[in-house]
């Protein structure tokens, strides 16, 4: 049987889109050969890498003054390769620091231009929470503002989109997919694509057209925007097999609703986590309201001693990869979209169950 698993990624994928890719696997098309052994630059393959990107532009309404591009290297060397392609011109950007990874994030951008760091991150009641925007202290001269929408370690999510006339760039690799999104208020969005795309392997940017000249002259070749985007994204081999897999994904979200379907559906589990871990003694989750992750659950045990139990009996009940990330510790449930209700419902009858035999 499949297990539930709640992974912060590597992470769940719909089991449909795992079927098809097994049925395809040794001979694809009856081509007679598997996808993963074709030519990138065959007519075959071509027409896969482009309807995964036409069905990734129907699932998020993207405008067509925007570049996407499917790059390797994971949302890490886009912290890297933001402010080599967006700081040639002004070497001034704004970061706003809420998390692990928007401080990645800054830290790696400081390497390349003047970083303004705004500390967005508060606490309410004890809970964290990010501080309202009149409280930031934003640049009149930046060349863009960088933001992590959702911090996957932290679980917590910003409750809006910042406004600015700036380029607004953010990373969106816990939370893309998982609910409409105004692509036009921003300049570039960015993504890994092993929480709520597809394997590792893959990322992905959505660039606007207007930021593909503003690149350091000492960038890679291989990190620029344009270059990628004259190149369908093929300066290099991609990541092909990670590519038509995220293709499958964009399939099966277009069969299944979109992205306005899952969001619902995303909502009911977070409600319902949220909801029993809010009225139990023993579970404690620890965002303000306002800002909790609809991705990503964080949450503790009122006895420590519990942790090890918990994770072991929950294993056991086919319930996989609740343990929080080791900078921070507790429990962490990742409901990301191939994540069915029915896994959140099991997940709350087992807490529950715990509760009752050791709360």
């Amino acid at each position: 049987m499949r297990a539930y698993n709640f992974c912060a990624g590597p992470a769940a994928l719909p089991t449909a889109v795992l079927e098809k890719a097994q049925a395809e696997l040794l001979n694809w098309q009856g081509k007679g050969l598997s996808i993963m052994e074709m030519s990138h630059r065959s007519k075959d393959y071509v027409a896969v890498a482009e309807k995964a990107e036409a069905d990734l532009r129907k699932l998020m309404n993207i405008p067509e003054n925007y570049k996407v591009l499917f790059l390797q290297g994971g949302a890490s060397l886009q912290f890297s390769a933001i402010p080599l392609n967006l700081l040639g011109k002004n070497s001034k950007a704004d970061y706003i620091h809420t998390g692990i990874w928007s401080e990645k994030a800054l830290k790696e951008a400081q390497r390349y231009g003047d970083i303004n760091v705004i500390e967005a991150g508060i606490q309410i009641d004890g809970k964290l929470a990010i501080s309202e925007q009149a409280k930031w202290n934003l640049s009149n001269d930046a060349a863009y503002v960088h933001y992590a929408d959702n911090e996957t370690i932290g679980g917590i999510q910003f409750a809006g989109i910042p406004e600015t006339d700036k380029p607004l760039v953010s990373d969106f690799s816990s939370s893309i997919l998982s609910a409409p999104l105004d692509v036009s208020k921003f300049g570039l969005i960015y993504a890994g694509a092993q929480k709520n795309i597809g394997p590792a392997g893959l990322t992905l940017v959505i660039v606007r057209d207007d930021l593909l000249d503003q690149a350091k002259p000492e960038i890679p070749s291989i990190l620029k925007y344009s270059a990628q985007a004259k190149n369908d994204s093929m300066v290099n081999t991609p990541s092909t097999y990670a590519w038509y897999l995220s293709g499958l994904v964009f399939e099966w979200l277009l069969e299944n609703g979109g992205v306005e379907a899952v969001h619902k559906t995303n909502l009911e589990k977070a409600n319902l986590l949220y909801g029993y871990i809010d009225s139990s003694d023993l579970y404690a989750n620890p965002i303000a309201k306002q800002n909790r992750s609809i991705m990503n659950v964080p949450f503790t045990l009122a006895d420590e001693a519990l942790d090890k139990l918990f994770l072991q009996e929950a294993e056991a009940h086919h319930l996989l990869n609740l343990a929080g990330h080791r900078s921070v510790g507790g429990m962490r449930a990742s409901i990301y979209n191939a994540v069915p209700l029915e896994g959140v419902q099991t997940l709350v009858s087992f807490m529950d169950d715990f509760v009752q035999r050791h709360g």
